[in-house]
């Protein structure tokens, strides 16, 4: 698509992304569409459906960008964040996505969930929402007096532990060298494929119709969200085509006389799937900002989108209910939630969709590390308050932690320290 003027193709793509997470937030609602809804029903009750319908939006997303890639349809490689990064920060995403992983489950759910709660009726995630954007901001942007970001000041041993790749880390890079272009679709068919047969082979979920459709809607609306923003072009004034991020770096050139209606940052205009914890962050400053237009982006449009999305499901379901903190504790919980997430999502370089759903359609190792480590630091802390609610005072931290991953089969059943019932 390509427009003659900054602003139509700004608002296309802003209005495009409100549109697509409006959906998004709707179907999220109706077929309660959940990753930490998923691995709880699958560690405590051996319920394996919402986890089949994340792995087949999982699927969709990935078969779709293996796909529509090489037709030229979408950008991954000039992806923001750039999930193919030959700068490879495995700490990060591993103790990053079990923070994030943590979080999730102290708050009842991730940052997508949150939004959905929040359109639902839920007062406490407004406060989980409020609490994981302003950390996630600190977390990337320098803080009062000491000119650093939270992350520069609590984590800098991450970028200084990663390892430096020749070429990209998604596996066509590491797998075929100069032929990655040739070896993604083969890896994303194998991996793909591999997901949405994982998910369909069970009767009793393909019997699920809003268990299907959620899957199916969900990695659609990553991909949809790819194509919008990879296929977004404004002309200059002699004729010259360029993409919305290169358009705005050279502003001054393409608009002498204009100071206003320039975005303060190109970075969130160029290629881009689904995320939510940068959307909190940037829905954040748009707020402190006094919803100053230089700073709308593309993450408020999906955060906004996916509220009022949820919202409308829930007042046309008659299932809007307002909900608040049963006691302190509670409370706490959740503030404890929403302020891990924050500083995980960052570290881990997104969230269940950001690198759960988006990042795996890059065929990104990243991905894989960050999603895996997600899932088990939700799954561990599910376990730890099983097992400190059974045993009360007899559970330490510890003993729980390791019957936990004796449970997970991470650790040899000679290591159980509390009998599970």
């Amino acid at each position: 698509m390509v427009f003659d003027s900054f602003i139509a193709a700004h608002w296309t793509l802003l209005g495009g992304v409100f549109l697509i997470a409006l959906i998004l937030g709707a179907v999220a609602n109706k077929t309660n569409f959940c990753t930490m809804g998923a691995v709880s029903d699958a560690v405590n009750m051996q319920d394996w459906q919402r986890m089949r319908a994340w792995a087949l939006a999982a699927g969709v997303a990935v078969l779709g960008v293996g796909l529509l890639e090489p037709a030229g349809l979408i950008n991954a490689e000039e992806a923001t964040p750039p999930y193919r990064t030959g700068h490879f920060t495995w700490a990060g995403y591993i103790v990053g996505g079990l923070l994030f992983g943590i979080g999730m489950t102290l708050a009842s759910g991730c940052a997508n969930k949150t939004l959905v709660r929040l359109g639902g009726g839920n007062g406490k995630s407004l406060i989980v929402a409020a609490a994981l954007g302003a950390t996630a901001y600190a977390m990337v942007s320098p803080l009062p007096l000491v000119d650093a970001s939270l992350r520069e000041l609590l984590f800098p041993w991450v970028d200084a532990s990663a390892l430096s790749l020749s070429r990209g880390q998604d596996l066509g890079s590491l797998l075929g060298g100069d032929a990655a272009p040739w070896v993604r679709p083969l890896a994303a068919a194998a991996l793909g494929g591999g997901l949405v047969y994982a998910a369909l082979r069970a009767a009793a979920f393909r019997g699920n119709r809003d268990a299907v459709a959620s899957g199916i809607v969900v990695g659609s609306c990553v991909l949809a969200i790819w194509l919008l923003s990879s296929n977004i072009a404004v002309t200059d004034g002699f004729g010259e085509q360029s993409d919305l991020p290169t358009h705005v770096t050279n502003w001054d050139f393409h608009h002498p006389e204009q100071g206003t209606g320039r975005p303060e940052s190109a970075r969130w205009l160029g290629p881009q799937g689904l995320s939510f914890v940068t959307p909190m962050s940037h829905a954040t400053t748009y707020t402190a900002r006094a919803f100053d237009p230089a700073v709308l982006t593309t993450g408020v449009m999906a955060f906004a989108g996916v509220v009022l999305g949820s919202l409308l499901w829930a007042l046309a379901s008659r299932t809007f209910r307002l909900e608040w903190f049963a006691d302190r504790y509670d409370l706490a919980r959740h503030l404890a939630g929403g302020v891990l997430m924050g500083i995980g999502g960052p570290l881990a370089m997104g969230c269940t969709f950001g690198q759960g759903l988006t990042g795996l359609s890059t065929l990104a190792v990243g991905a894989m590390l960050a999603t895996a480590s997600i899932i088990l630091g939700s799954a561990l802390t599910m376990k730890v308050q099983y097992y400190k609610l059974l045993y009360e005072e007899e559970a330490t931290l510890g003993k729980a932690l390791l019957t936990g991953l004796v449970d997970l089969r991470l650790l040899p059943s000679s290591m159980r320290q509390l009998d599970a019932l």
